[in-house]
Protein backbone atom coordinates (compact mmCIF):
# COMPACT_ATOMS: atom_id res chain seq x y z
CA UNK A 1 0.00 0.00 0.00
CA UNK A 2 1.39 3.40 -0.98
CA UNK A 3 1.89 5.86 1.89
CA UNK A 4 0.46 9.34 1.52
CA UNK A 5 3.44 11.77 1.27
CA UNK A 6 1.51 14.28 3.41
CA UNK A 7 1.60 11.83 6.31
CA UNK A 8 5.39 11.51 6.03
CA UNK A 9 6.04 15.27 5.97
CA UNK A 10 4.44 16.95 8.99
CA UNK A 11 4.40 20.74 9.11
CA UNK A 12 7.38 22.51 10.65
CA UNK A 13 5.12 24.24 13.17
CA UNK A 14 3.87 20.90 14.51
CA UNK A 15 7.42 19.51 14.70
CA UNK A 16 8.65 22.58 16.60
CA UNK A 17 5.68 22.34 18.99
CA UNK A 18 6.49 18.66 19.58
CA UNK A 19 10.23 19.30 20.08
CA UNK A 20 9.70 22.16 22.55
CA UNK A 21 7.07 20.20 24.48
CA UNK A 22 9.34 17.14 24.65
CA UNK A 23 12.25 19.24 25.89
CA UNK A 24 10.28 21.14 28.55
CA UNK A 25 7.71 18.43 29.43
CA UNK A 26 5.12 21.18 29.41
CA UNK A 27 2.82 22.66 26.79
CA UNK A 28 2.81 25.91 28.79
CA UNK A 29 6.61 26.33 28.83
CA UNK A 30 6.82 25.25 25.19
CA UNK A 31 4.25 27.91 24.31
CA UNK A 32 6.30 30.56 26.12
CA UNK A 33 9.45 29.61 24.19
CA UNK A 34 7.62 29.59 20.85
CA UNK A 35 5.62 32.78 21.57
CA UNK A 36 2.35 30.89 21.15
CA UNK A 37 -0.61 30.15 23.38
CA UNK A 38 -0.73 26.94 25.36
CA UNK A 39 -3.81 25.80 23.46
CA UNK A 40 -2.06 26.42 20.10
CA UNK A 41 0.86 24.19 21.10
CA UNK A 42 -1.53 21.52 22.38
CA UNK A 43 -3.47 21.59 19.10
CA UNK A 44 -0.26 21.31 17.04
CA UNK A 45 0.90 18.28 19.03
CA UNK A 46 -2.55 16.67 18.83
CA UNK A 47 -2.63 17.20 15.08
CA UNK A 48 0.81 15.56 14.78
CA UNK A 49 -0.33 12.56 16.83
CA UNK A 50 -3.43 12.19 14.65
CA UNK A 51 -1.30 12.40 11.51
CA UNK A 52 1.10 9.70 12.74
CA UNK A 53 -1.59 7.59 14.31
CA UNK A 54 0.37 7.07 17.56
CA UNK A 55 0.43 8.85 20.92
CA UNK A 56 3.64 10.83 21.45
CA UNK A 57 2.94 11.99 25.01
CA UNK A 58 1.29 10.79 28.17
CA UNK A 59 -0.61 13.59 29.95
CA UNK A 60 0.20 13.47 33.69
CA UNK A 61 -1.44 16.41 35.40
CA UNK A 62 0.20 19.53 34.03
CA UNK A 63 3.17 17.56 32.73
CA UNK A 64 3.52 15.76 29.46
CA UNK A 65 5.89 12.78 29.29
CA UNK A 66 7.12 11.14 26.10
CA UNK A 67 5.90 7.67 25.22
CA UNK A 68 8.39 5.12 23.90
CA UNK A 69 7.58 6.06 20.30
CA UNK A 70 7.72 9.73 21.31
CA UNK A 71 11.27 9.28 22.61
CA UNK A 72 12.30 7.59 19.37
CA UNK A 73 10.69 10.32 17.29
CA UNK A 74 12.40 13.09 19.25
CA UNK A 75 15.79 11.35 18.96
CA UNK A 76 15.49 10.96 15.20
CA UNK A 77 14.26 14.53 14.70
CA UNK A 78 17.05 16.16 16.74
CA UNK A 79 19.70 15.96 14.00
CA UNK A 80 17.55 17.16 11.09
CA UNK A 81 16.11 20.07 13.08
CA UNK A 82 19.60 21.16 14.14
CA UNK A 83 20.81 20.98 10.53
CA UNK A 84 17.87 23.11 9.41
CA UNK A 85 18.74 25.72 12.06
CA UNK A 86 22.40 25.62 11.09
CA UNK A 87 21.62 25.97 7.38
CA UNK A 88 19.36 28.92 8.13
CA UNK A 89 22.08 30.63 10.17
CA UNK A 90 24.53 30.09 7.32
CA UNK A 91 22.11 31.59 4.82
CA UNK A 92 21.62 34.62 7.07
CA UNK A 93 25.40 34.92 7.49
CA UNK A 94 25.84 35.31 3.73
CA UNK A 95 24.06 38.65 4.03
CA UNK A 96 27.04 39.84 6.10
CA UNK A 97 29.63 38.28 3.81
CA UNK A 98 30.15 35.27 6.09
CA UNK A 99 29.25 31.64 5.89
CA UNK A 100 30.63 28.19 6.58
CA UNK A 101 33.75 26.45 5.29
CA UNK A 102 34.05 22.67 5.53
CA UNK A 103 37.78 21.95 5.45
CA UNK A 104 39.35 18.49 5.26
CA UNK A 105 42.82 18.26 6.79
CA UNK A 106 45.39 15.52 7.24
CA UNK A 107 44.98 14.59 10.94
CA UNK A 108 48.51 15.21 12.22
CA UNK A 109 49.08 18.29 10.08
CA UNK A 110 45.79 19.64 11.35
CA UNK A 111 46.59 19.17 15.03
CA UNK A 112 50.28 20.13 14.88
CA UNK A 113 50.32 22.93 12.30
CA UNK A 114 46.84 24.29 11.54
CA UNK A 115 45.14 24.29 14.95
CA UNK A 116 47.66 26.56 16.69
CA UNK A 117 47.12 29.13 13.91
CA UNK A 118 43.35 28.81 13.45
CA UNK A 119 42.28 31.03 16.41
CA UNK A 120 43.84 34.00 14.61
CA UNK A 121 41.56 33.42 11.62
CA UNK A 122 38.47 33.21 13.83
CA UNK A 123 39.51 36.42 15.59
CA UNK A 124 39.84 38.22 12.25
CA UNK A 125 36.77 36.70 10.60
CA UNK A 126 34.18 35.73 13.22
CA UNK A 127 31.55 35.75 10.48
CA UNK A 128 33.10 32.59 8.94
CA UNK A 129 32.71 29.22 10.66
CA UNK A 130 35.47 26.76 9.74
CA UNK A 131 34.47 23.14 10.35
CA UNK A 132 37.60 20.96 10.35
CA UNK A 133 37.29 17.32 9.26
CA UNK A 134 40.20 14.90 9.70
CA UNK A 135 40.80 12.97 6.48
CA UNK A 136 43.73 10.86 5.26
CA UNK A 137 42.17 10.45 1.81
CA UNK A 138 39.89 12.86 0.06
CA UNK A 139 37.78 13.30 -3.04
CA UNK A 140 36.41 16.83 -2.92
CA UNK A 141 33.51 16.04 -5.21
CA UNK A 142 32.32 12.99 -3.28
CA UNK A 143 33.04 14.17 0.26
CA UNK A 144 31.06 17.40 0.21
CA UNK A 145 34.08 19.32 1.53
CA UNK A 146 34.63 22.89 0.33
CA UNK A 147 38.42 22.63 0.45
CA UNK A 148 41.23 20.50 1.82
CA UNK A 149 44.84 20.58 2.99
CA UNK A 150 46.69 17.66 1.45
CA UNK A 151 50.24 16.54 0.72
CA UNK A 152 51.59 15.80 -2.74
CA UNK A 153 53.26 17.31 -5.77
CA UNK A 154 50.58 19.97 -6.29
CA UNK A 155 49.34 18.45 -9.55
CA UNK A 156 45.76 17.26 -9.18
CA UNK A 157 43.19 17.39 -11.99
CA UNK A 158 40.15 19.59 -11.50
CA UNK A 159 41.45 21.53 -8.49
CA UNK A 160 43.40 24.69 -7.78
CA UNK A 161 46.33 24.03 -5.43
CA UNK A 162 47.92 26.73 -3.26
CA UNK A 163 51.36 25.84 -1.90
CA UNK A 164 51.78 26.19 1.85
CA UNK A 165 55.07 24.57 2.92
CA UNK A 166 57.57 22.14 1.44
CA UNK A 167 57.82 18.72 2.98
CA UNK A 168 61.20 18.02 4.58
CA UNK A 169 61.73 14.51 5.95
CA UNK A 170 63.81 13.94 9.07
CA UNK A 171 64.60 10.72 10.98
CA UNK A 172 63.75 11.14 14.66
CA UNK A 173 64.49 9.06 17.75
CA UNK A 174 63.78 9.30 21.45
CA UNK A 175 66.60 11.05 23.37
CA UNK A 176 67.02 8.20 25.88
CA UNK A 177 67.48 5.64 23.11
CA UNK A 178 69.86 7.97 21.25
CA UNK A 179 72.08 8.33 24.32
CA UNK A 180 72.42 4.58 24.74
CA UNK A 181 73.95 3.99 21.30
CA UNK A 182 75.04 7.16 19.47
CA UNK A 183 74.31 7.21 15.73
CA UNK A 184 77.20 8.52 13.66
CA UNK A 185 76.73 6.89 10.26
CA UNK A 186 73.87 5.76 8.06
CA UNK A 187 74.78 2.15 8.86
CA UNK A 188 74.20 2.83 12.57
CA UNK A 189 70.53 3.40 11.81
CA UNK A 190 70.21 -0.22 10.71
CA UNK A 191 70.36 -1.34 14.35
CA UNK A 192 66.89 0.04 15.02
CA UNK A 193 63.36 -0.84 13.90
CA UNK A 194 62.31 1.65 11.24
CA UNK A 195 58.75 2.70 12.00
CA UNK A 196 56.49 3.40 9.03
CA UNK A 197 53.31 5.23 8.03
CA UNK A 198 50.99 2.99 6.02
CA UNK A 199 50.53 5.51 3.23
CA UNK A 200 54.31 5.77 2.64
CA UNK A 201 55.61 2.22 2.25
CA UNK A 202 58.78 3.22 0.35
CA UNK A 203 59.75 6.26 2.45
CA UNK A 204 62.63 4.58 4.30
CA UNK A 205 64.09 2.91 1.19
CA UNK A 206 63.96 6.24 -0.65
CA UNK A 207 65.69 8.00 2.27
CA UNK A 208 68.48 5.41 2.57
CA UNK A 209 68.99 5.49 -1.20
CA UNK A 210 69.51 9.27 -1.05
CA UNK A 211 72.15 8.72 1.61
CA UNK A 212 74.06 6.11 -0.38
CA UNK A 213 72.72 2.87 1.07
CA UNK A 214 71.00 0.44 -1.29
CA UNK A 215 71.30 -2.80 0.71
CA UNK A 216 68.51 -5.00 1.99
CA UNK A 217 69.28 -4.99 5.73
CA UNK A 218 66.56 -2.49 6.68
CA UNK A 219 64.67 -3.54 9.82
CA UNK A 220 61.24 -2.31 8.80
CA UNK A 221 59.14 -2.05 11.93
CA UNK A 222 55.45 -1.57 12.75
CA UNK A 223 53.18 0.51 10.53
CA UNK A 224 50.82 3.25 11.69
CA UNK A 225 47.75 4.72 10.03
CA UNK A 226 48.47 8.30 11.15
CA UNK A 227 51.77 10.08 11.73
CA UNK A 228 50.83 11.23 15.24
CA UNK A 229 50.74 7.60 16.41
CA UNK A 230 54.16 6.98 14.88
CA UNK A 231 55.54 10.06 16.65
CA UNK A 232 54.21 8.76 19.97
CA UNK A 233 55.76 5.36 19.31
CA UNK A 234 59.15 6.97 18.63
CA UNK A 235 58.88 8.99 21.85
CA UNK A 236 58.18 5.73 23.71
CA UNK A 237 61.42 4.21 22.36
CA UNK A 238 59.97 1.74 19.83
CA UNK A 239 62.35 2.73 17.06
CA UNK A 240 63.18 5.48 14.57
CA UNK A 241 60.58 7.37 12.57
CA UNK A 242 60.95 9.21 9.29
CA UNK A 243 58.55 12.11 9.50
CA UNK A 244 57.91 15.54 7.97
CA UNK A 245 59.93 18.04 10.00
CA UNK A 246 56.98 20.46 10.12
CA UNK A 247 55.11 17.92 12.27
CA UNK A 248 57.83 17.52 14.95
CA UNK A 249 59.27 21.01 15.28
CA UNK A 250 57.81 21.42 18.78
CA UNK A 251 59.25 18.09 19.93
CA UNK A 252 62.68 18.85 18.44
CA UNK A 253 62.75 22.23 20.20
CA UNK A 254 61.65 20.69 23.49
CA UNK A 255 64.12 17.81 23.20
CA UNK A 256 61.47 15.11 23.51
CA UNK A 257 62.64 13.92 20.09
CA UNK A 258 66.05 14.37 18.47
CA UNK A 259 67.34 14.17 14.93
CA UNK A 260 68.61 10.60 14.65
CA UNK A 261 71.18 11.47 12.01
CA UNK A 262 73.22 14.66 11.96
CA UNK A 263 72.18 15.80 8.50
CA UNK A 264 69.92 18.40 7.00
CA UNK A 265 66.30 17.43 6.51
CA UNK A 266 65.68 16.06 3.02
CA UNK A 267 63.16 17.61 0.64
CA UNK A 268 60.77 14.84 -0.37
CA UNK A 269 59.61 16.56 -3.54
CA UNK A 270 56.15 16.95 -2.05
CA UNK A 271 54.52 19.82 -0.22
CA UNK A 272 51.41 20.69 1.76
CA UNK A 273 48.77 22.42 -0.32
CA UNK A 274 45.42 24.09 0.22
CA UNK A 275 43.25 22.72 -2.59
CA UNK A 276 39.80 23.68 -3.82
CA UNK A 277 37.66 22.69 -6.79
CA UNK A 278 38.00 25.14 -9.64
CA UNK A 279 34.34 26.13 -9.34
CA UNK A 280 34.68 26.93 -5.60
CA UNK A 281 37.68 29.25 -5.78
CA UNK A 282 35.50 32.37 -5.54
CA UNK A 283 33.33 31.06 -2.68
CA UNK A 284 33.49 33.94 -0.17
CA UNK A 285 34.38 31.98 3.01
CA UNK A 286 37.10 30.09 1.12
CA UNK A 287 38.51 33.28 -0.40
CA UNK A 288 38.84 34.81 3.08
CA UNK A 289 40.44 31.64 4.47
CA UNK A 290 42.83 31.32 1.52
CA UNK A 291 44.01 34.92 1.82
CA UNK A 292 44.59 34.55 5.55
CA UNK A 293 46.34 31.17 5.31
CA UNK A 294 48.69 32.19 2.51
CA UNK A 295 49.53 35.34 4.47
CA UNK A 296 50.28 33.20 7.53
CA UNK A 297 52.84 31.10 5.66
CA UNK A 298 54.33 34.05 3.71
CA UNK A 299 54.52 36.92 6.20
Amino acid sequence: MEMNPRRLTPSMSSLLAFEASARTESFTRAAQQLSLTQSAVSRQVQALEELLGVPLFQRIGRRVVLTDVGRMYRRELAGPLERIRSATLQAIAFQAGGGTLHLAVLPTFGSKWLMPRLPEFHARHPEVLVHVHARTYLDLEESGMDAAIVVGDGKWPGVRAHHLVDEEMVPVIGPRVARQEPIRTVDDLLRYPLLQVVTRPTAWRDWFSKHGYTGDALKLGPQFDVTSHLIQAVSAGMGIGLVPKVLVEDELRAGTLVNAFAAQADLSGNGYYLVVSNNREAYAPFALFRAWLLGAVRP
